[in-house]
């Protein structure tokens, strides 16, 4: 299959588990057959995007491709005038490849990304798993209107704040309000989020989506506080947080108990 020049955008399962396998359940064969063609990458790990690439086909020749590596590592000044000179000078395409999920999407494959369009090269985002959109599809909150965070303030004071303002964001603006944190401090986000949103907020944590051990629940706060905490420590998740249903449009209330 010829590949046209373009900076392909390369979706890996999110689970962090390359095989066949998982590959069928996330990803359409199509990629498979335009990621073969490709041997020139961008990626977040060469380790993680070797494992990728020889899960989608045991044979292929890893020796003839070239791994730039553009993480969080790389410094805000780099010079990245040369990273797309396969495509550019060379006339061959070349795929970007996150750690996991969709790269460029709260990802640090968007540097490359708004570089080809700079230079006017077609960018190709090929279909994959993206965990804040099937976060919010699986959420029951708004998603006509939404923002993604990012990671937030790892500081407790500074951490409670910024709840705070998510929080009256989601129900000032109707706006739902999605965030990450590092999978090994998971915990103290979902107990701060407890401790800081107000009672008839809905909180929903989603993780290890599309894995085996997959968790997906919407609660008030108040419900969550009757529950156990979910066991999220070290797996990749998201946090959603949105109105309650006593602020839902047309209910007329402008404020929750706190």
């Amino acid at each position: 299959m010829k590949i046209e020049k373009a900076l392909f955008l390369v979706p890996v399962p999110m689970a962090g588990e390359f095989s066949e396998g998982e590959n069928g359940k996330v990803l359409p064969e199509r990629n498979a057959r335009i990621v073969a063609g490709i041997r020139n990458f961008i990626v977040e790990s060469r380790k993680s995007a070797v494992r990728f690439l020889i899960s989608l086909d045991k044979n292929f020749p890893i020796d003839e491709c070239t791994f730039t590596e553009l993480s969080e590592h790389t410094a805000a000044g780099a010079d990245l005038s040369h990273l797309l000179d396969p495509i550019e000078k060379e006339g061959k395409p070349m795929g970007v490849i996150s750690d996991a999920g969709c790269p460029a999407v709260g990802d640090p494959g968007s540097r490359a990304v708004e570089l080809a369009h700079r230079k006017n090269i077609r960018v190709v985002p090929l279909v994959g798993p993206n965990s804040m959109i099937l976060a919010l599809m699986a959420s029951g909150f708004n998603g006509q209107n939404f923002a993604f965070n990012g990671y937030l303030p790892v500081k407790g004071g500074e951490r409670e704040s910024k709840l705070r303002q998510l929080e009256s964001r989601a129900i000032k603006e109707d706006q739902t309000q999605l965030f990450i944190e590092a999978p090994y401090r998971n915990a103290k986000m979902f107990e701060a989020i407890i401790k800081t949103c107000a009672d008839g907020t809905r909180l929903c944590v989603a993780a290890g989506i599309t894995g085996d051990g997959e968790f997906i629940k919407t609660r008030t706060i108040r419900e969550w506080k009757k529950c156990e905490p979910p066991e999220i420590d070290k797996v990749p998740a998201i946090f959603l947080i949105y109105k309650g249903t006593e602020n839902a449009r047309g209910s007329g209330k402008n404020a929750q108990k706190r």
